[in-house]
């Protein structure tokens, strides 16, 4: 079986005593990961890692949290970062108004910036939102043609529509195993197999049966299962078509090194 977790931060401090073995349990269990960049340096981080290990890819980009970072000099980064074979998409990028790190404006303009170098370079995108779904779909419509992922989508079955009529694949993590997450369940039932990716966000929102301890990539098997026992199959068969997914849209993933 090979398993894709397509939204991983490898770089995070929380996985610095021991990431060597977390990484080994993944190719044990013949599982891919997309590990995320979340500002330059981050996305250094990540290039890096995917060079050195057979089944982890690399999106480069900067989070909302960090906009105000994103001028000139770092675009131009991202871009010859981007031009490894080891990166499949820019990312993570979008909008937070939750805590509002960076102000909206920049924001904004971070978020606009990097959608063009997606399209510039033709790569897919990892989008965050946060509180911000009005003028996230309002840049979203603006840019045309759209290849990539809504990350941790938490939302409806309303907004699952929205971000699918834009094209756009969900990212589908822990968060659908807490108990109060009916109206994601509700959603997820919903929205078609070949919509949807599996992840982690780890280390964060670590599933049930581990809530309250660190996440890991390994952990994307209980994801899985929640989509399964939702839709009625076998989390075999949510794995299969979920990498078959995460393969179509990061084109640049060779299915053969998992």
């Amino acid at each position: 079986m090979k398993w894709m977790d397509t939204h991983a931060h490898l770089d995070d401090k929380a996985f610095d005593k021991d990431r060597a073995a977390v990484i080994a349990r993944c190719a044990t269990a013949s599982l891919g990961i997309v590990t995320i960049g979340s500002s330059v340096a981050s996305s250094r981080t990540a290039v890096h890692l995917a060079g050195r290990h057979r089944g982890i890819w690399a999106t480069v980009g900067v989070h909302p949290h960090n906009a105000s970072s994103l001028d000139e000099c770092a675009l131009h980064e991202l871009e010859r970062l981007a031009k490894d074979d080891r990166v499949v998409g820019i990312g993570e990028i979008g909008l937070d108004y939750y805590r509002d790190l960076s102000p909206r404006p920049s924001q904004r303009d971070a978020f606009r910036a990097q959608l063009a170098l997606a399209a510039r370079l033709d790569l897919p995108v990892c989008i965050h939102n946060r509180e911000s779904t009005d003028d996230m779909l309002s840049i979203l419509r603006d840019a045309g043609t759209i290849r990539g992922v809504v990350h941790s989508f938490l939302g409806d079955g309303e907004l699952a529509n929205e971000f699918l009529a834009l094209g756009l694949h969900l990212g589908i993590g822990g968060p659908l195993t807490f108990p109060k997450n009916g109206i994601l369940r509700d959603a997820v039932r919903a929205v078609p197999l070949d919509r949807i990716v599996l992840e982690t966000d780890c280390p964060y929102l670590t599933p049930i049966p581990y809530r309250g301890r660190r996440n890991e990539p390994a952990y994307v098997t209980y994801v899985a299962a929640a989509i399964g026992e939702l839709k009625g199959i076998d989390p075999d068969v949510v794995a299969e078509h979920t990498t078959q997914n995460a393969v179509q849209l990061y084109e640049r993933i060779d299915a053969d090194d998992l």
